[in-house]
């Protein structure tokens, strides 16, 4: 080792040694900020070469940043790469198709409030590494949130655990923007592939029935492991702690209580879920990976599942004088090339259909009826369907 190489190695290890009462630091007071973003360029010290007088750049260069959702063509070959890997229907996507879908959300603006200001609308947290688009999380940046909307990334970095690393990246988004709470989206519970969001804590999962925020639990875990459907209100299931999520904050002072009162291991996901945490309390398992877009839909008809607020078969199809059907799903109009109106009555085999079986026209028709009511859904030319 010459004697350059030998003073780079020292002020490369000042840079990089931390000391005992720094290591201690970092165990009791758990700074998620730091830690997510440590690995990115930005926030990589570099040392200063002695002799050519500019920063040694590191082997490999990590980016994250907040973009526009407007297309681009590096993030359609990104699409279609995640597409036909992940769900295998790339072929499926035209560039158009994908516009509307991740790339023309709500109008964005800033808000301006106590010298700070705020990002709100739809956005592109893009994940490169040496300058190559990878990863990008679709966000939805609300006046009190970050609602994660949709992710995909490049089949090549799979192992790379994106469902995780975005997630980690857009709490760290919402806690230094100063947004109160982040919405992970959906759950699917019995998805192996979204089991990895059950393992942020603490979180809370909104009760179907009561529209109330529950801490997750033990006891709701298990109760969605045997159970379709669980009112967690009606059945019990509250362990009363507060109904509503707390505020996110940027405190770095060790665990809060709310962390430190529950035990949350690994499981089969969770339904919807707001995270509350502050730097001390985001808990992963990062050796189960996740992808929160490959879903696993419920089989079956929808009347099997008995939802609330959903009319059953019987009150759908009733036909007695006295208790007349408030939906006729045969006059019901079917919207055909965008102009012409046509009664589903008229289509070719509609009689021998089964409104239970959901992969029949007269099956997804029941279903759209059951759920919509018959404000909306009915006979007549108060509404039409179209069918995709």
């Amino acid at each position: 080792m010459s004697a350059l190489e030998f003073r780079l190695y020292c002020a490369a290890q000042a840079l990089t040694s931390i000391t005992r009462s720094q290591k201690r630091r970092r165990k009791e007071h758990f700074d998620v900020d730091r830690e997510v973003q440590r690995a990115e360029y930005s926030h990589i010290k570099r040392p200063i070469d002695p002799k050519t007088k500019k920063h040694l750049e590191p082997a490999h260069k990590f980016e994250v940043s907040v973009e526009s959702d407007s297309i681009s063509q590096s993030k359609y070959d990104v699409f279609l790469r995640y597409q036909s890997a992940i769900h295998k229907d790339g072929d499926e996507w035209t560039k158009s198709r994908f516009k509307n879908f991740l790339c023309n959300g709500m109008p964005r603006r800033t808000e301006h409030a106590d010298s700070r200001a705020k990002k709100l609308g739809s956005y592109h947290q893009c994940y490169r590494l040496d300058g190559k688009l990878i990863a990008i999380g679709v966000l939805d940046l609300l006046p009190h949130g970050v609602s994660s909307v949709y992710l995909f990334y490049d089949p090549e970095f799979e192992q790379w655990g994106f469902g995780k690393v975005s997630a980690l990246h857009e709490i760290v988004l919402a806690q230094q923007m100063d947004y109160k709470y982040y919405y992970m989206g959906y759950y699917i519970h019995s998805c192996p592939k979204m089991r990895y969001k059950g393992t942020f804590s603490p979180q809370y999962v909104l009760d179907p029935e009561e529209l109330t925020w529950l801490r997750l639990s033990p006891k709701i875990l298990k109760a969605l492991d045997t159970k379709t459907y669980v009112s967690f209100t009606r059945e019990g299931l509250t362990d009363g702690s507060d109904s509503s999520p707390a505020a996110l904050t940027s405190s770095s002072e060790g665990p809060t209580t709310a962390a430190t009162d529950m035990e949350l291991h690994a499981h089969n996901g969770t339904p919807n879920a707001y995270i509350d945490r502050n730097n001390s309390n985001t808990i992963m398992d990062l050796d189960d990976d996740g992808d929160e877009d490959d879903l696993e839909y419920p089989s079956g008809s929808l009347f099997s599942y008995h939802i609330p607020g959903v009319m059953t078969l019987p009150q759908l199809l009733s036909r007695s004088q006295s208790s007349p059907s408030p939906i006729d799903l045969s006059t019901w109009s079917l919207l055909i090339n965008n102009n012409t109106l046509v009664s589903f009555e008229d289509l070719r085999g509609w009689e021998a259909m089964s409104a239970t079986d959901p992969m029949s026209v007269k099956g997804i028709v029941a279903e759209l009826a059951a759920v919509l009511g018959p404000e909306v859904a009915g006979g007549g030319r108060r509404s039409g369907v179209v069918l995709f």
